[in-house]
């Protein structure tokens, strides 16, 4: 490992003086890293805060928006009704259960590109991994844009799996762009890796809001699904251009070449035993960050187990309890607003509330407690009226109000509980392990989803 410039107390006081007590040796450090940290430059106008924040919405907006395009994938696939979906007499229609399988393609190539980006992060740098990732999203979502225009009638199916194919790569490439930049977070203060999370809830929000206004205004499908998508296009533009502007600014310049600059001081119990043993390969050593964080990243996992389950597979398929009644609310806007918008929204209040309150700690018991009560969620939504029913016949919450308070509890606590989580992750660790620490939290985030999805697809035989 070589020498630090910072800690050369020869060329900063003249040679060594042998005879300096170990008292007078430990004030010189503490004035050097006294000095050091004084001139940190200051984030003019949160100028790094909101970049961070828009990366944020642009991970997430590619997956939201065509979560949220729900009345655009009946019409695209209604001459599919002859697929098979599962195996299940009962099941033939795939507009009723696309989602699980949108689900499904997100998750399942989330977890292999997670492991390739855990490898890469000393091996390629992480401006490199997050442009290529934004350049991949960009060019598959507008290949997904320009198919609204196309006539799939003919061959619906082929654009079905088409369209999977896209959701897998838009996938992966948004799991190695949100691992990278949280990995860039680790080295800046929480706030910053707070504000990225709370970036991605918005995104869901925005996608909702716009899904909502584009049905409002739009007299044909298509042409709303266009402008739709094309907003998304847009704004994966614009996560490209701020992400170049990044570096060029003072105040995120510093904390992004502060590991070769920062005196070189241990940050953790047995941190120079972990570093020495990373240095010695081109890879975070996962072990010992593991053994660091092996409980928050199970809260991480099980938080987004549950969530996914329920959302959308389950949530989206909850009907409103007087849509025979034929009301514009009942039919037209009622998944929309209480599905996603109130979702998405509650996930972001859950995040933004985080950076206020940062309770249980790292450490607390009651964190996983409130983690693994959140499986009650699952029956709670199915009692709901939830279509299509198979074998669970009874619908016990009578009200088109439960499911909103249901979703909103199951939002707030998702972005609250697994905020905490993620960010707690890269803090617990040396800085130096921060980048590698939070890709690994983002890995059992990725399995997470991956894992619950598989199981959402289950639920469609209950």
């Amino acid at each position: 490992m070589s020498e630090d410039p910072l800690c050369r107390t020869d060329s900063l006081y003249g040679p060594p003086d042998t005879s300096r007590s170990e008292e007078e040796d430990s004030r010189i450090g503490e004035h050097q890293i006294n000095n050091y940290y004084a001139h940190k430059p200051v984030d003019h106008y949160n100028g790094t805060y909101i970049i961070f924040f828009i990366l944020g919405v642009g991970s997430s907006l590619p997956w939201n928006f065509i979560c949220t395009a729900k009345h655009y994938w009946i019409y695209k696939l209604r001459n599919c009704s002859d697929l098979p979906v599962i195996e299940s007499p009962d099941v033939s229609d795939l507009s009723d259960y696309f989602e699980s399988y949108f689900s499904i393609a997100s998750a399942v190539p989330s977890v292999p590109c997670l492991i390739l980006n855990f490898y890469l992060v000393n091996r390629i740098s992480a401006q490199t991994r997050v442009l290529s990732s934004l350049v991949v999203m960009l060019l598959v979502f507008i290949f997904t844009t320009v198919l609204v225009k196309v006539n799939t009638s003919f061959w619906t199916k082929e654009f079905f799996a088409l369209t999977l194919i896209c959701v897998a790569i838009l996938s992966g490439a948004s799991n190695v762009l949100t691992a990278s930049v949280f990995g860039v977070t680790g080295r800046f203060p929480m706030k910053h890796s707070q504000s990225l999370i709370s970036g991605q809830a918005m995104g869901g929000t925005v996608s909702a809001l716009a899904a909502i206004l584009d049905l409002s205004i739009a007299s044909d499908v298509t042409d709303s699904a266009f402008a739709y998508f094309l907003t998304a296009d847009f704004f994966l533009l614009i996560c490209i251009v701020v992400y170049m502007i990044l570096p060029r600014i003072k105040y995120s310049s510093y904390y992004l070449n502060i590991h070769e600059e920062r005196p070189n001081i241990s940050q953790a119990e047995g941190s120079e035993d972990i570093i020495d043993s990373s240095s010695k390969t081109n890879s975070p050593p996962i072990l010992p960050i593991l053994k660091k964080v092996k409980v928050l990243a199970a809260c991480l996992f099980y938080t987004f187990f549950i969530s996914i389950i329920v959302f959308p597979s389950i949530s989206a398929g909850i009907e409103s309890v007087d849509k025979n009644s034929g009301s514009i609310w009942t039919n037209k806007y009622f998944t929309p607003m209480t599905c996603f918008l109130s979702y998405n929204f509650a996930d972001w209040s859950g995040r933004q509330i985080t950076t206020w309150i940062q309770s249980p700690g790292p450490t607390s018991k009651i964190l996983p407690t409130l983690v693994f009560i959140r499986t009650f969620f699952i029956p709670v939504f199915m009692f709901c009226n939830y279509q299509p029913r198979k074998h669970i016949y009874q619908v016990f919450f009578q009200s088109d109000v439960y499911p909103i308070i249901f979703i909103t509890l199951l939002g707030l606590s998702n972005g609250y509980l697994g905020t905490l989580s993620m960010v707690y992750g890269p803090k617990v660790v040396p800085k130096e392990l921060s980048e590698g620490t939070a890709i690994v939290m983002s890995f059992f985030l990725g399995l997470g989803l991956a894992i619950g999805s598989a199981f959402s697809s289950l639920v469609h035989l209950i």
